[in-house]
């Protein structure tokens, strides 16, 4: 896929999902959470496929799979930190009996900032 098609895809996917959220947020629906969050999940699920695609396209021997797991384990991290992040928001919201904490529901936003202001810090000093 082109860059414009991904960022197209991304856009509309976001689009899909704050219509549902504004749906939800009004009360003009009464659907589960878990339901408003789909278009995300299949945003995630669409970037874990594309990681898995990209490491199984530049595989050529066992050697080189290590190293390519060590090159894209931050983007598999991060999708599923961000896939963990909404599931915490989603019980969060959905059963308010089960209360949990904020600061409960916030951990995989505290593990994924700080490590992706690290990856983006490396980036640029390497760049340089």
């Amino acid at each position: 896929m082109t860059l414009v098609h991904r960022a197209l895809f991304t856009w509309f996917i976001v689009l899909v999902f704050l219509i549902l959220l504004c749906l939800r947020l009004e009360t003009r629906t009464h659907w589960n959470w878990f339901v408003v969050f789909i278009p995300l999940w299949i945003f995630d699920a669409i970037l874990l496929i594309y990681v898995l695609i990209k490491i199984v396209t530049k595989w050529r021997n066992l050697t080189r799979l290590k190293e390519l797991l060590i090159q894209y384990q931050s983007y598999i991290c991060t999708v599923l930190l961000k896939i963990a992040i909404q599931i915490m928001i989603c019980l969060k919201l959905e059963y308010p009996g089960l209360e949990l904490s904020i600061f409960t529901v916030m951990i995989p936003i505290w593990i994924l900032l700080p490590a992706t202001i690290g990856y983006v810090f490396m980036h640029m000093v390497r760049s340089k």
